[in-house]
């Protein structure tokens, strides 16, 4: 199975949703960081820097990683063009689970902007009219997810994944980040965040998800676990 997860910055995946990347690869899935700037706005750390501190933090995830030049840090646009760059990349992938920044604003205008990108792309992928698109078969992506950098307040997730079993190594992903670690408490807050989730829902530590689409089950008893807790 192909999944690909989206960033519009250099360390977005990483303290995102990185652990669910890192089950998925401990399974033999196949996993593709892609990220759309080099946070050129940022005070701490040169793109170069921040570049390099990505492709380290791949590595110990075991994902591939590419950077696409969407304008820079600050200047994600949510137009058509960029949509169909973002359905070629899709088409290209050819992903079965693609996860992006909750379209939802936040704390940074480029997290919803890569969301809504993301979404409109998965649609985009399907359609095979478009010229933009004709160079690669059309594909069909089966689940889209978004997932939250450092908010964690307000909805709540679609979907709760224990993520216990992978703490040590995200920690150790997050670490990669040191021109951001160092300058604030990313990696307590988000420990701390997934510790919650996790006494609010039956385990230990968990990841929560929103889902684009319903999901889709074979029988209901394919609920094996439940996230009710209190």
């Amino acid at each position: 199975m192909n999944l690909l997860a989206v960033g519009a910055h250099p360390d977005d995946i990483e303290f995102g949703c990185a652990p669910v990347l890192i089950q998925e690869v401990r399974k033999g899935n196949a996993v593709r960081m892609l990220v759309l700037s080099r946070g050129e706005a940022g005070t701490a750390g040169t793109p170069a820097i921040r570049e390099q501190e990505a492709r380290q933090a791949a590595g110990r995830i075991g994902a591939a990683i590419e950077f696409l030049d969407f304008g820079g840090d600050c200047h994600l646009e949510y137009k058509p063009a960029q949509s169909l760059r973002m359905g070629a990349e899709i088409r290209r992938f050819r992903p079965h689970i693609v996860l992006a920044p909750h379209p939802d604003g936040n704390q940074h205008p480029d997290h919803a902007v890569a969301g809504r990108l993301v979404r409109d792309a998965c649609r985009l992928a399907r359609y095979g009219g478009l010229e933009e698109l004709s160079a690669w078969p059309v594909h069909k992506v089966d689940n889209l997810f978004f997932y939250n950098i450092t908010r964690h307040v307000g909805q709540a997730p679609d979907v709760v994944i224990g993520i216990a079993d992978v703490m040590e190594e995200w920690e150790a992903v997050m670490n990669c980040h040191q021109t951001q670690v160092t300058s604030k408490g990313y990696i307590e807050l988000q420990k701390s965040a997934a510790r919650l989730l996790g006494l609010a829902t039956g385990a230990e530590y968990a990841l929560g998800l929103y889902a684009n689409d319903p999901v889709r089950l074979a029988g209901l008893s394919d609920l094996v676990l439940s996230a009710r807790n209190f």
